[in-house]
């Protein structure tokens, strides 16, 4: 959709927030440093800001859709301690093989595939192929080039070794940045040169 807005979609654990495994409560939620930051950079640019996760915790009984809402309700909360906000916040509960009904299903929304970001291109709306997606694992790169849109692999969470992961299978992130606060900085540097382009 090229008439959409640009948006920056971002994996949750271990980009946004520590990655402690199957995250279960509001307690656990720990933003990584310059997350906070990174957001309200793009929030004051007026860039719609989302996040994709896959959390299966639902389809293995780990934890429930309720939880969630009171996981992401902590983070935006503490998001908005500091003057940032998401958008959307976008999870897949599935799992194609494990877990109970009726979540052990083969979906299309779990990561790698797009079902989340194109929900989001519909909902808000959004030009995919204008956007970013930011993450820790090699699916984030995937989803990304499945959706036409742009890649950043940072280092937190699964980062290094997704790097080899990706290196052997050939799937190359659009960019490495350290962080997520640096993956943003990229985007707003390289959104100033393309509207300098068409001054």
């Amino acid at each position: 959709m090229t008439d959409g807005r640009i948006a920056v979609f971002f994996d949750r654990d271990g980009t946004l927030i520590e990655d402690v495994g199957y995250l279960r409560t509001p307690d656990e939620v720990r933003l990584i440093p310059g997350a906070a930051e990174a957001i309200r950079m793009l929030n004051d640019r007026q860039i719609l800001t989302c996040v994709i996760s896959n959390q299966s915790g639902v389809a293995r009984g780990l934890l429930t859709e309720a939880d969630l809402v009171l996981i992401h309700d902590r983070l935006q909360r503490t998001l908005g301690a500091v003057g940032a906000h998401l958008d959307r916040i976008y999870y897949c509960p599935h799992h194609p093989t494990e877990g109970r009904p009726p979540y052990n299903i083969d979906c299309a929304c779990r990561k790698p595939r797009t079902g989340m970001l194109q929900r989001a291109a519909s909902e808000l709306p959004i030009a995919l192929e204008k956007s970013f997606v930011i993450g820790d694992k090699t699916l984030d790169i995937e989803v990304a080039k499945a959706a036409g849109t742009r890649s950043i692999l940072v280092l937190t969470g699964y980062g290094r070794s997704s790097v080899d992961e990706c290196r052997r299978a050939g799937i190359v992130p659009g960019l490495i940045a350290p962080t997520v606060l640096e993956a943003v900085m990229f985007i707003m540097q390289h959104l100033e040169g393309e509207l300098d382009h068409h001054v």
